[in-house]
């Protein structure tokens, strides 16, 4: 089989408009486009939002607030579930919360201070609020704080 020899299936193939050929073929004068105006024309299309000269909506309106671009968004994660997820572990990385799917794996991890700790234990997270630090070392652990 040869490259020229290739062609369609006849069901798939599709004749083209033969536009502006007379009266008798339905598309002929105007070609299907109405008659004159910007829509008939090549190019003639209208921008998003455009209101026919008024003035269009999204400038009619303040701009207000801000987005910081720079924010980071951290995934919570409370005392409690963890330790019932990690129960009698003496470590828990921030690999082993993502597998066991307590956070997303797109967003960095802060640990919460509900619930409490009655067992050392060594956590490793990506922030920490200062209630769950203080519970944590309390109880005898220690926390790793990484870069987000």
């Amino acid at each position: 089989m040869q490259l020229h020899e290739l062609y369609p299936f006849p069901e798939e193939r599709q004749t083209r408009k033969r536009l502006g050929r007379g009266k008798g073929s339905g598309l002929g004068k105007t070609s299907g486009k109405g008659h004159k105006g910007q829509r008939s024309r090549s190019g003639g299309t209208k921008k998003p939002g455009f209101e026919g000269g008024q003035m269009p909506l999204q400038r009619r309106l303040p701009k207000r607030g801000f987005k910081n671009f720079t924010r980071v968004e951290y995934a919570p994660l409370n005392l409690d579930q963890l330790l019932a997820a990690f129960e009698g572990a003496s470590e828990i990385t921030v690999q082993a919360i993502y597998e066991k799917g307590l956070c997303p794996k797109a967003l960095p991890v802060k640990i919460l201070g509900r619930g409490e700790v009655s067992v050392a234990v060594t956590v490793e997270a990506h922030r920490f609020s200062g209630g769950a630090k203080d519970k944590i070392e309390k109880a005898g652990g220690s926390v790793k704080a990484l870069e987000a």
